[in-house]
């Protein structure tokens, strides 16, 4: 496992959805904190890519603590993408960040398929078939690269929409919670994007107050057995 943080080259602001490749084909994005983490294998060499650009690659077997492995980037202002302020959504922060990232997102795995190209007849066994498609088929690292970046960038974009629905605000409305007992309730009782997906901000806030009372008797609980023991 190599892990670590991308900062920009005054080594202090983080980076967020970096690139993070290696030679096996395994591959991930860094964080909004700018962590990222990878397994690879000895024999790997690993390199950063973002906005079209890579770094140099660095052989696993040369980085000296795996653990943290931290490097910056330069970015220059000319090479940024165009900011543009807007109020705080999830939806149009979501799709903002679909269209931003299409590349990944509407990746498919090459597969045998019809060319569109009604000129197109090579003749032979791969009459009608596109070769573009079969020889991206053997594509192996590429595509394997292309599909765990794909589900990490899926992920991310479910856990944003937990956050949203399951926010601290919304929780400390109902269980009236402070930290740091809010946070140990946030982390316990985090529902899945699955369960989220087929209830309304009603039904959430009925299991929040389920949840809470379950979180309230194991509470009880504990403090009854701490106080027996110390009797």
């Amino acid at each position: 496992m190599v892990s670590g943080n991308v900062f920009d080259i005054t080594a202090r602001r983080p980076l967020e959805a970096v690139a993070v490749l290696s030679s096996s084909g395994r591959g991930t994005i860094t964080d909004s904190l700018g962590h990222y983490s990878l397994i690879v294998k000895s024999t790997d060499s690993i390199w950063f890519a973002m906005l079209g650009k890579t770094t140099m690659k660095y052989a696993i077997d040369t980085i000296k603590n795996l653990g943290e492995f931290n490097i910056s980037i330069l970015l220059r202002a000319a090479d940024l993408p165009e900011v543009k302020v807007r109020n705080s959504n999830y939806k149009l922060d979501s799709l903002q960040n679909r269209q931003d990232y299409a590349k990944y997102f509407n990746f498919k795995k090459p597969s045998l398929q019809l060319s569109t190209n009604k000129n197109y007849n090579p003749g032979g066994v791969t009459v009608g078939l596109d070769l573009n498609e079969i020889i991206n088929m053997f594509r192996f690292k590429y595509n394997k690269r292309m599909l765990s970046l794909q589900q990490r960038l899926i992920q991310q974009e479910q856990d944003k929409y937990i956050d949203h629905r399951f926010s601290k605000l919304f929780v400390r409305k109902i269980t009236h919670l402070t930290s740091p007992e809010l946070d140990t309730f946030m982390v316990y009782y985090r529902p899945t994007y699955e369960f989220l997906q087929v209830v309304n901000d009603l039904e959430l806030g009925y299991f929040i107050e389920k949840c809470f009372e379950n979180y309230k008797i194991k509470k009880h609980n504990k403090e009854n057995l701490k106080r027996n023991d110390n009797e």
